[in-house]
C-alpha cells in the first residue's frame, strides 16, 4: 500500500467553553479552557494513523510558544517533521464551544499555513498515491506552491476539503484545484453557499461538472450524501450525543481516505467515516484517543 500525503497545518487548539458567544460589550464567564494538538491536516493524519494506513504528515512547524508546543507534542508522538523550521511564529486556533456543542473558530495564521516550493523536494512521489489538501493553505499567497507540486503529479488522487473558505477562495485558484479532478468533501451549508443551489443533487452536479470526480457532502445527524456523476446515495448517520463538533469534518474525510486506501468501496468508506465522526462529536475536542478509536472495532 502506498502512502497518503497529508498537506496542511498542525496547530495548538485552544478550546474555550462558554454558555454562548458574547455580543459586543458583553461579559461572559468561561466555563473551561484547554490546549491540545489540532489543525486540519494533523486531525486527518491521526485517523489514518489509528486506521493503520501509511501516511506522511507534511506540515511546517514555526517558532514561538505555539510552535514549541506543537514541536514538543509531535516529538512525543514520534511523528517526524520533514520541513525545516520556518523563521516565523506558529499560529493557533481558538475554538469557542457553546452549550449546544456548536463551535466557532478564530484562527491566528502563522508559518504552518505558508508552504515553500523547495520543501516538496523532500518527498518521494513514487511512494504516494493519495493527497489531502485543505482550503486554508490554498488561500494563502504560497498556496500556488502546493498546487504546482500537485500539477506535476497528475497520478495522485487528490482529496480536497475546502471548508467554508470555498466561497472566499480566488476563482482562478479554484479552477486550478478543480483541474486536478479532486474528490471534494464539503458539508451541506458549504456546498449550497458555493453553488447557490439548495437542491443537493443539483449542487453536487454543479461541482462534478468542474471536477469530474466524486462529491461527498456531510449532512450531520442525517448521514452523508455522495454523487459520482452517475450514482447518488445517502449513507445513514449514526446517532450521537453531541458534546462538540470540533474536528468532525476532519475525522470524516480522514476515515474516507483510510477506507479507500484499504480497498473499501465508497459506500463502505463513508459508512465507516460516519461512525468515526459520530464518535468525535461525542468527545471533547477534535481527536479520539486510541482507546476510543479501538472501541469502534473498525479494523
Amino acid at each position: 500500500m502506498k502512502q497518503a500525503l497529508i498537506i496542511g497545518s498542525t496547530v495548538a487548539d485552544v478550546t474555550v467553553r462558554l454558555p454562548h458567544l458574547p455580543v459586543t460589550g458583553e461579559d461572559v464567564i468561561v466555563e473551561s479552557q484547554s490546549m491540545s494538538l489540532g489543525g486540519c491536516a494533523y486531525n486527518v493524519s491521526e485517523i489514518l494513523r489509528q486506521s493503520g494506513v501509511p501516511y506522511t504528515l507534511f506540515s511546517p512547524v514555526g517558532t514561538g510558544i505555539y510552535g514549541n508546543y506543537v514541536r514538543e507534542h509531535l516529538k512525543r508522538k514520534q511523528i517526524p517533521i520533514l520541513i525545516p523550521a520556518p523563521a516565523a511564529d506558529n499560529g493557533c486556533c481558538y475554538c469557542f464551544v457553546e452549550d449546544d456543542g456548536e463551535r466557532t473558530f478564530a484562527c491566528y495564521h502563522g508559518a504552518e499555513y505558508r508552504f515553500q516550493k523547495e520543501w516538496f523536494d523532500a518527498l518521494d512521489a513514487s511512494e504516494i498515491d493519495s493527497v489531502y489538501i485543505c482550503g486554508l493553505e490554498i488561500e494563502e499567497e504560497t498556496g500556488t506552491n502546493i498546487l504546482s507540486y500537485l500539477e506535476e503529479h497528475p497520478e495522485f488522487t487528490v482529496f480536497f476539503a475546502p471548508g467554508p473558505r470555498i466561497t472566499l477562495l480566488d476563482p482562478k485558484l479554484l479552477e486550478r484545484v478543480f483541474a486536478l479532478h479532486p474528490i471534494l468533501h464539503l458539508n451541506q451549508k458549504e456546498i449550497t453557499s458555493y453553488t447557490g443551489k439548495e437542491d443537493l443533487k443539483a449542487a453536487a452536479e454543479e461541482i462534478h461538472r468542474f471536477t469530474q470526480n466524486t462529491v461527498i457532502v456531510t449532512l450531520g445527524a442525517d448521514g452523508c450524501y455522495y454523487y459520482d456523476g452517475e450514482k447518488e446515495e445517502t449513507i445513514p448517520g449514526v446517532p450521537a450525543e453531541q458534546l462538540d463538533t470540533i474536528g468532525a469534518g476532519d475525522s470524516h474525510i480522514g476515515a474516507v481516505i483510510a477506507g479507500l486506501q484499504c480497498g473499501k468501496t465508497i459506500e463502505e468508506a463513508i459508512a465507516t467515516a460516519n461512525r468515526v465522526s459520530a464518535k468525535v462529536v461525542e468527545t471533547e475536542g477534535a481527536l479520539l484517543s486510541d482507546e476510543a478509536f479501538a472501541s469502534l472495532d473498525l479494523l
